[in-house]
């Protein structure tokens, strides 16, 4: 159903390659990553803005994705952090393997939305009332954010070139 209305939806599908483009990000610098700099941190400096490894700001990216989805298909809006956390999820392949099911999850929130007037409706969030729009819209900005933090921290690490898309 999704796929038929990706040219009557403009936004759906702007928000759908947005989100698209963040998931293919993540998985390009997890090819990049060697198993040392996974979870490697760059050296403890005071008021550093590098606490978490490209690992940890990886599974952070798609944690808020998947607690956003599952809100909206569920109306259960669960951290994720548990069962994200670099001792349950400590190699590339079962971090790819997340990954996998956060697009699922994504996947099957944007067919329950069908429309972009449907965007506009005020869902109970996990703290007040707030349209579909702008929970998804702040998800992209925090998903966002913890990537670009994987790609920094990856650059003070790694000699290598940053993925290209």
């Amino acid at each position: 159903m999704w796929q038929a209305a990706l040219f009557m939806d403009p936004i759906l599908t702007a928000l759908d390659s947005q989100f698209s483009v963040l998931d293919r990000r993540s998985r390009s610098l997890l090819n990049v990553l060697s198993p040392e700099n996974l979870f490697a941190k760059p050296r403890e400096i005071e008021n550093s803005m590098a606490p978490f490894s490209p690992g940890e700001y990886i599974l952070r990216s798609a944690a808020a994705v998947e607690q956003t989805f599952g809100g909206i298909t569920t109306r259960l809006w669960d951290d994720p952090y548990e069962w994200t956390l670099p001792e349950k999820l400590s190699t590339v392949s079962a971090i790819l393997n997340y990954l996998d099911e956060v697009e699922a999850t994504r996947r099957r929130g944007f067919d329950s939305i069908g429309t972009d007037t449907a965007l506009f409706t005020q869902i109970p969030a996990p703290e007040k009332l707030r349209s579909l729009l702008a929970i998804m819209l702040d998800t992209l900005m925090t998903a966002s954010h913890h990537q670009g933090r994987a790609f920094a921290v990856f650059q003070t690490l790694s000699d290598e070139k940053l993925p290209r898309l």
